[in-house]
């Protein structure tokens, strides 16, 4: 057994989708999470940036004691997962596009992937959608945006501007008679609301959060790594960035995901609609949050 903390690590605060994913499959570890906010978003930056970044958010939080690190997010995951292995001594787990969920659940024989431009250089997608998808005979439509994360980020998950790109984006998925969507990055579950706004009930929803979370559980419980306690466990957070213009968000974010800052996790997912014309809800209990460098 182990009380020291696990670490989450995202280029955001996307990653806060699979923090509650993991609140709920590990209510007794203490979690340590941090956001690469001073160089969000990831998706377009180059493959070595990419890997540079996640190695010095993941050092960052070794060094802070950490008995492994979720990488939560796509595109670092696509990218950093064989460097990070190499380079620490703890387990790292990242993220796989639900791609096979997606496979199994169609009826359409057509699933739409919805992620940002890194996710879809890397290998990893183009890995499961072999393995998975053709086999099956599943088409897969591929839908990609840079600007959803910024607006995530910006607190704008249901604002106006949020439904425009995804009804320019994901349009196309929809005329190919796309009956799953696989949300291929950890910001995009807080995007659920404006989806189901435009698209109705024409897609399931489909992400990775869940199956991290029960793979987690698993290597932490074979590493004998598991914390003794059975509740009770806490989350702290760090930022590379302003740690003020951060809390609003991240309050509105986890109140969202339903693990509100003060309040005991939900059982629930992220369904949205936790904005207000497209304005976070600043009256909302902010959590504690330290701004470091990595």
């Amino acid at each position: 057994m182990s009380d020291a903390p696990l670490g989450v690590f995202d280029s955001g605060v996307g990653g806060l989708s699979v923090l509650a994913d993991l609140r709920r499959a590990l209510p007794g570890e203490d979690l340590l999470y941090l956001a690469d906010t001073a160089h969000v978003p990831y998706g377009a930056r180059p493959d070595d940036e990419i890997r540079e970044l996640t190695a010095r958010a993941v050092s960052a939080l070794h060094a802070r004691g950490v008995k492994g690190v979720v990488v939560a997010c796509n595109t670092a995951s696509a990218f950093s997962l064989g460097d990070l292995r190499s380079r620490f001594d703890m387990p790292v787990i990242g993220l796989v596009p639900a791609v096979k969920p997606a496979v199994l659940a169609t009826r359409s024989g057509v699933v739409g992937v919805l992620a940002t431009p890194g996710t879809m250089r890397g290998t990893l997608l183009a890995d499961v959608i072999r393995e998975f998808a053709d086999p099956a005979g599943v088409r897969v439509v591929r839908a990609v945006s840079t600007e959803l994360v910024p607006l995530v980020e910006a607190g704008q998950a249901d604002s106006a501007r949020a439904r425009e790109v995804l009804r320019e984006v994901l349009t196309p998925v929809a005329q190919a008679g796309a009956d799953g969507l696989v949300l291929g990055c950890t910001h995009y579950p807080f995007l659920a609301g404006s989806i189901r706004a435009e698209f109705g009930e024409a897609f399931t929803l489909l992400d990775s959060g869940p199956a991290v979370a029960r793979h987690t559980r698993r290597v932490l419980t074979e590493r004998g790594l598991l914390s003794g306690r059975e509740a009770g466990g806490q989350e702290r957070f760090l930022v590379t960035g302003d740690a003020a213009r951060s809390a609003p968000v991240m309050a509105a974010l986890l109140a969202a995901a339903g693990m509100p800052v003060g309040g005991r996790v939900a059982g629930g997912r992220v369904a949205g609609g936790v904005y207000t014309d497209g304005q976070i809800n600043r009256a909302a209990p902010l959590p504690r949050i330290e701004s470091i460098q990595t």
